[in-house]
C-alpha cells in the first residue's frame, strides 16, 4: 500500500519576507521602486502558473473593469499599456457574477482579476510590472493543487458472509467498517481494538441526517450516479428542471445540477479519467452513502432508508491529472457558499513547511490570501437554520511531521489527524502544532486490506478501502452533519463556534496509550515490498487533538447533555458533582431514575445505590444511554411548603460503556 501523501511540494512557497524589503531600508529610485513593488506580492512564483496572474485592484478600477465587458484591456490606461507590453489575452472578474455579489463585495471579491498572458513571459517580470502600478493593490501566483496520491483497493467480498447483524442498518458492508464500530475483530486488523472507532452506533438511535443539511466535498469529482449515493446528492432544482446551456438559478454557472466542475470551468462532474483514485467518491460515502438500501456500505449521515440522509455537493479541484489554480479554488469555495452547503469537507493542503512566515501568518498574511478570504467568506455564510455559519474541516496530511498542514493548521479550521484500527496514530498521520481531534483514517497491513477505510469505489457499484487523514477528516465531517441533523430535530441553534467546541470536546481519550513504542507496516512501491516502522508513541502524546471524535458525545452535546464514562463490568462510583457547573458544585443526591429500556441495553444490575454522595452502579453490556439524577440544590434536604429546604432538580445523564477501554478516564 502507497503511503498517501497530499504534501504539495510543488507548492513550497518562498516566504513573503523574503519577497519584501525592510522598509527602513527602502531606497529611491528603481531599487525603492522594486522594494514598494515587491510588498505587493503576496505568495512567491516558485512552480506558479506560467501566464496567468491574479491581481487586487483599487475600488474605482474594478467598477471601470467590471463594466467594460469584452473591453476591459482597453479600458484603464495604465493596465493598458501594461497589458500591451507583456502581450496580455485578456483580464476577467475572478469570481463570475451570481448570487450574493453585494454581500461579496464586502470581503473586495470583486475586486480580484485574473489576467492572462503569454506564457513564454518571464512571469516574474510581468508580477514586478503590475504590482508597480498605483491602481493595484495585491499581486498573487497562481499554483495548481496536485492529485492526493492515494491508492484505492478494491473491495471484493461475497455478500452472504458479510450481512449485518439483527438490528442494525441492513447494508451487507456495514460490518466491515470497524471505523464506525470496532467491535476488536482480528480477522479485520490483527491488533483490532474494541472501541477504537467513532461510536457511531449508539449515535443513530439519535439521529441519522437530515436532507436539509447540505456538505460540500471540495476534492476530486464525486460520481452522483453510484447505486449507494445517488439518492443523497445534492441537486440543483431550478437547474435540474431548466433549460440545458442556461443559467437557470443566476448562478453565475450554468446547467450545475450536482455542483461544479472548476476544472474544466462546466457542469460535467468526472470520477474516471485516467489519474482519477476515487479519493473525493470515496469521501463522499464516508459521510452519507445511504443507509438502510440493502446496498453496499453506510454512511455517517446517510439517513435511514427513508431520503434522509444529508445531501452531497461536488465541488470538483481536480479531473484526471488536471487541477485549479489558486483561483479556481477559491471561486469553489465561494460556490459552496452561494449554493447552501454548512459543512465544507476538505482533504487537501498546501504542505507543512512555508518557509519563514511564522504561526497564522503563513496563510492569513503569507500565501493565497484569496483562498483565505473565501474560507472566511463560507464560515460566514448561514445556509442552514441550525448553523449561524459555516464550519471547515481539514485533514491534517500525510507525512508524519508534527504539525498539520496548512489550511487546516490555521485556528479557524478543524484539521483532523489519524488512528489505525488498534486504536494508536496512524504512522503516515500529521501530529502536533494545528492539529485540533483524531477520527479514525486506516492503516494497511501485508495480511489484510481491511484494516484501512471502507467506503465507495469510482464505478456505479464498486467499494474500495483507502487509508489516510483523508479518510479521518469525512469521519469529522460526517459527525458534524449529524450534530446539525439533531440540532434540527429538537430545534436548537448553533453558533458555528458552538459547534467547534461541541465536537473538539466529545472525544474519547487517546493519551493514556501513548506509550513505548508501537510497529507498522508501509508498502514500499518502489521496491515492490512492505517495511516495517517502528514509532515512539511518547512523541504522540498530548499531540494528536483533543482525543478520539465520539459521534454519540457530540448528539449529546447539542442536546446539552453531560456524558458520564462508565468501564464496563466495573462497580463504578460516580461523582455526578465533577461533571457539573465548574465540577464543584455541592448537591446532594436523592436518587437515580432508571427506565427499563436504559437497563436491559446496558445491563445495569440491580437498582443503583447512593454512597458518600456518589452514584454506584454497575453496567455488564457495552453501550450507550439516559439516566435521571436527582439532587438537591441549596441545602441538604428538600423544602416546601412552610419548610425551608432545598430544590429538588433532576439532571440528565449520558452513560458511555465502552469496550476496550482501560479506564474511564480522559473523556472531555
Amino acid at each position: 500500500m502507497n503511503k498517501v501523501k497530499f504534501l504539495l511540494c510543488s507548492l513550497a512557497l518562498v516566504a513573503l519576507a523574503a519577497c519584501t524589503a525592510d522598509p527602513t531600508t527602502e531606497g529611491s529610485g528603481v531599487n525603492g521602486e522594486a522594494d514598494i513593488a515587491a510588498k505587493k506580492f503576496v505568495n512567491s512564483s516558485v512552480s506558479a502558473i506560467d501566464g496567468r496572474l491574479i491581481i487586487m485592484v483599487d475600488e474605482a478600477t474594478a467598477e471601470t473593469l467590471a463594466s467594460a465587458g469584452d473591453n476591459a484591456l482597453k479600458s484603464v490606461a495604465a493596465l493598458d499599456a501594461v497589458a500591451a507590453e507583456i502581450e496580455a489575452v485578456s483580464i476577467e472578474p475572478l469570481f463570475p457574477a451570481g448570487k450574493n455579489d453585494m454581500r461579496a463585495r464586502e470581503y473586495d471579491m470583486h475586486r480580484y482579476f485574473v489576467v492572462s498572458f503569454t506564457e513564454s513571459a518571464d512571469i516574474d517580470d510581468v508580477a514586478r510590472k503590475f504590482a508597480s502600478l498605483d491602481i493595484v493593490e495585491s499581486v498573487e501566483f497562481s499554483h495548481k493543487i496536485e492529485v492526493p496520491k492515494a491508492q484505492a483497493v478494491v473491495a471484493d467480498m461475497p455478500l452472504a458472509t458479510t450481512r449485518a447483524t439483527s438490528g442494525e442498518f441492513n447494508d451487507p458492508y456495514l460490518p466491515m467498517q470497524w471505523h464506525y464500530n470496532n467491535t476488536g475483530n482480528t480477522q479485520l486488523y490483527p491488533d483490532a481494538m474494541a472501541g477504537a472507532d467513532i461510536n457511531l452506533a449508539a449515535a443513530w438511535e439519535l439521529t441519522a441526517g437530515d436532507p436539509n443539511i447540505i456538505v460540500a466535498v471540495l476534492d476530486e469529482g464525486v460520481n452522483f450516479r453510484h447505486e449507494d449515493l445517488k439518492d443523497n446528492m445534492w441537486m440543483n432544482e431550478k437547474e435540474t428542471n431548466g433549460l440545458d446551456g442556461v443559467d437557470d438559478d443566476d448562478n453565475g454557472y450554468i446547467d450545475d445540477i450536482y455542483g461544479f466542475n472548476f476544472v474544466t470551468n462546466g457542469a460535467v462532474i468526472t470520477c474516471n479519467r485516467e489519474g482519477d483514485t476515487g479519493h473525493g467518491h470515496h469521501i463522499a460515502g464516508t459521510i452519507a452513502a445511504v443507509n438502510n438500501n440493502g446496498v453496499g456500505v453506510s454512511g455517517i449521515a446517510g439517513g435511514t432508508g427513508k431520503g434522509d440522509g444529508v445531501r452531497i455537493m461536488s465541488i470538483q479541484y481536480s479531473s484526471g491529472r488536471d487541477q485549479v489554480g489558486t483561483e479556481g479554488l477559491a471561486k469553489s469555495i465561494r460556490y459552496a457558499a452561494d449554493n447552501g452547503a454548512s459543512i465544507l469537507q476538505c482533504s487537501w493542503g498546501f504542505g507543512t513547511k512555508m518557509a519563514g512566515l511564522e504561526a497564522d501568518s503563513r496563510f492569513e498574511q503569507g500565501t493565497y490570501s484569496i483562498v483565505h478570504k473565501a474560507l472566511k467568506y463560507f464560515i460566514e455564510s448561514k445556509n442552514c437554520t441550525a448553523l449561524d455559519g459555516g464550519l471547515v474541516v481539514f485533514a491534517a496530511g500525510n507525512d508524519a511531521m508534527s504539525e498539520a498542514c496548512y489550511p487546516g493548521a490555521y485556528n479557524e479550521y478543524i484539521a483532523v489527524t489519524s488512528i489505525a484500527p488498534d486504536g494508536y496514530p496512524a504512522y503516515y498521520s500529521n501530529y502536533g502544532k494545528g492539529c485540533n481531534i483524531a477520527a479514525p483514517g486506516g492503516s494497511a497491513h501485508p495480511s489484510c486490506d481491511t484494516g484501512q477505510v471502507l467506503s465507495l469505489g469510482r464505478s456505479n457499484k464498486e467499494y474500495a478501502y483507502m487509508q489516510g487523514t483523508s479518510m479521518a477528516c469525512p469521519h469529522v465531517s460526517g459527525v458534524a452533519a449529524l450534530a446539525l441533523s439533531y440540532a434540527l430535530k429538537i430545534g436548537r441553534v448553533l453558533t458555528v463556534e458552538e459547534l467547534k467546541s461541541i465536537l473538539l470536546t466529545s472525544v474519547n481519550d487517546i493519551n493514556g496509550r501513548l506509550t513505548s513504542t508501537r510497529d507498522y507496516y508501509s508498502y514500499n512501491p518502489d521496491i515492490r515490498a512492505w517495511e516495517m516502522i517502528t514509532l515512539n508513541m511518547n512523541n504522540y502524546r498530548n499531540k494528536m487533538g483533543t482525543g478520539v471524535i465520539d459521534a454519540y458525545q457530540v448528539l449529546m452535546g447539542v442536546r446539552g447533555t453531560t456524558c458520564v464514562p462508565v468501564k464496563l463490568n466495573d462497580d463504578a462510583a460516580i461523582d455526578v458533582n465533577a461533571y457539573l457547573g465548574d465540577g464543584k458544585e455541592n448537591l446532594k443526591i436523592m436518587g437515580v431514575v432508571v427506565d427499563d429500556a436504559a437497563r436491559a441495553k446496558l445491563g445495569i444490575e440491580g437498582e443503583p445505590m447512593i454512597a458518600d454522595n456518589m452514584v454506584c452502579i454497575k453496567c455488564t453490556k457495552p453501550g450507550c444511554d439516559t439516566v435521571k439524577v436527582q439532587l438537591i440544590a441549596g441545602g441538604k434536604s428538600q423544602g416546601g411548603g412552610m419548610a425551608i429546604g432545598g430544590m429538588l432538580i433532576e439532571k440528565e445523564i449520558a452513560l458511555i460503556v465502552r469496550e476496550g477501554n482501560d479506564t474511564p478516564a480522559g473523556w472531555l
